[in-house]
């Protein structure tokens, strides 16, 4: 195999659409994901090649002799690759499954492993600005995704709600409240964390620089540090869980997982996934009762004063 082939065929995929458009927004934008994603995976590419694929600081963009070299060999490799997956015999399928950071998925791997243990559970982590893309491109069949996505074509099963959390140096005053407004952030520089695929760089930058973070309760967690704490925002919307895949992939093993991920038992019988666009699904007996899903649960104690 020579080193070209050992790239992955996503990445080359990427770099074809920048070289064909000449542009990086506009490439993004085709390949719906984001910009500064598409960018660091082109800077990986040339630090992994040892050369520049773009022209340094040339406006418009430009490909350099290696990129046109190298644009060439990457169609090659990804026609390679679409054919032999043409060419892939459909037995003994696999599961492909994503997940976004923030998302635990142990649980329902291992009830998968216990239930079929003769059908192979892949799972995938991916950017969130990779979850609508990777299903669209077939790169797994299910993703549990951060809400919202294009809905067109797609189905999905809500599953839970995560608060949204105020990260802070630990000797901020609000450290020592359980839950904080917006209003008590009015004087706080508030860190970009619109790009949540970016947010161990901006809580960096909180530890350092003071400030604060606004982000979902569990990448809070994922990317804690002893100098950082994090208090519960009430007046910020939530965000939403799913786990989304294409409408007409709706095949039996899909069936199958979905049936794991809704605690369905193993002797009931498979019933027909009808979550179509992200709709809410009927509560169960202990949601009912109370009970949350979510294990970022609201706190129940008021601000301090």
């Amino acid at each position: 195999m020579s080193r070209l082939e050992s790239i992955d065929v996503v990445r080359l995929r990427w770099f074809v659409a920048v070289a064909e458009e000449l542009h990086f927004a506009r490439a993004a934008k085709a390949l719906r994901i984001s910009r500064q994603t598409l960018s660091r995976t082109v800077i990986d590419l040339e630090n992994e090649l040892g050369t520049k694929l773009f022209v340094p600081g040339v406006q418009p963009t430009q490909l350099s002799d290696d990129g046109r070299e190298f644009l060439e060999q990457a169609r090659a490799i990804i026609e390679r690759a679409e054919s032999a997956a043409d060419e892939q015999p459909q037995a003994g399928a696999v599961l492909r499954v994503g997940f976004v950071p923030g998302v635990t998925v142990s649980k329902w791997t291992r009830i998968w492993g216990e239930r079929f243990p003769e059908t192979p559970l892949e799972v995938i982590a991916l950017a969130q600005a990779d979850q609508e893309v990777a299903l669209r491109e077939g790169r797994v069949d299910m993703c549990f995704v951060r809400l919202p996505i294009d809905r067109e074509g797609m189905s999905a099963v809500p599953l839970y709600r995560e608060v949204a959390v105020a990260v802070v140096q630990k000797e901020h005053p609000i450290s020592v409240f359980d839950e904080v407004r917006m209003a008590d952030l009015a004087d706080e520089h508030l860190q970009d964390t619109s790009d949540v695929d970016t947010v161990a760089g901006a809580l960096e930058l909180v530890a350092a620089a003071g400030g604060a973070a606004i982000v979902p309760h569990s990448l809070a967690r994922l990317h804690h540090r002893r100098d950082l704490v994090y208090r519960t925002l009430v007046d910020v919307p939530e965000t939403e869980i799913a786990l989304a895949w294409p409408a007409d992939g709706t095949t039996d093993l899909v069936e199958e997982f979905i049936g794991v991920v809704r605690g369905r038992s193993e002797r009931s019988s498979r019933a027909p996934a009808r979550a179509k666009n992200a709709q809410p699904q009927k509560k169960s007996p202990a949601e009912r009762r109370g009970g949350r899903p979510n294990p970022a649960k609201k706190p129940a104690r008021r601000r301090g004063r």
